[in-house]
């Protein structure tokens, strides 16, 4: 059973929802705005947020935004808007999931769960030193020889996938399902995209690699400097 915090402003659809997930043995409370929704997860402190993006007074996207600012809690978008590009966008800010509606109660229950197990406590470990790479997934901190690290959500949600697999050889597909929950593939540019942006701010190239080394055809492999 979870809390789960509803923001959507159709009232409709959040009784729908309510009633769904009450069935399931979850716990709700809803908002109709952006800054109800703040005030409730600040003071409620829910397991799970289901946020819309079509909200009255300020746009999900930014909501989302100020979420991150405040707490960690998981948060899947659940929209009607279905545009890829924004999607990315969306999960990149810090989103966990998104759902385009309309679904079916039991996908949802099973994303609800499936964030969950991510975030149970005791399941991100302590600090991760690779050769000057240290990574905190608790504190969502990362420095480098010792200088903090500039990194958005899914940048340090790469670095850490990646930190945690260090030796290993991981492809595409797998990042995309792991790092942005894309298990039935997605756009390679993306991971192309934020590896690029990962290796300036670690200070090398593809073409002149420290930690992250490319095996053409296969993926990237993270490694301690030699």
């Amino acid at each position: 059973m979870a809390d789960v915090l509803i923001i959507e402003d159709d009232a409709t659809i959040r009784t729908a929802l309510v009633r769904a997930l009450t069935a399931r043995s979850h716990s709700t409370m809803t908002a109709p705005t952006a800054m109800a929704g703040l005030q409730s997860l600040v003071a409620a402190r829910p397991d799970v947020v289901l946020l819309d993006l079509g909200l009255p007074d300020l746009d999900g996207a930014a909501l989302l935004a100020m979420i991150r600012a405040v707490s960690d809690v998981p948060v899947i978008v659940v929209s009607a808007r279905d545009d890829g590009a924004g999607m990315v966008a969306v999960l990149d800010a810090g989103a966990d999931d998104y759902l385009v509606k309309p679904f079916a109660a039991d996908q949802l229950d099973a994303r609800i769960r499936a964030v969950l197990r991510r975030s149970e406590p005791g399941k991100a470990p302590g600090p991760i030193t690779v050769g000057g790479i240290v990574i905190d997934a608790r504190a969502r901190s990362a420095t480098l020889d010792g200088a903090a690290l500039d990194l958005s959500p899914k940048e340090f949600d790469l670095l850490l996938y990646l930190v945690q697999r260090t030796g290993e050889v991981i492809g595409k597909r797998e990042l995309l399902a792991k790092v942005w929950n894309q298990p039935y593939g997605g756009a390679d540019k993306t991971v192309d995209v934020h590896l690029h942006w990962l290796r300036r701010k670690l200070g090398e190239s593809a073409d002149a690699p420290r930690y992250l080394h490319r095996v053409r055809g296969v993926g990237v492999k993270l490694a301690p400097p030699t």
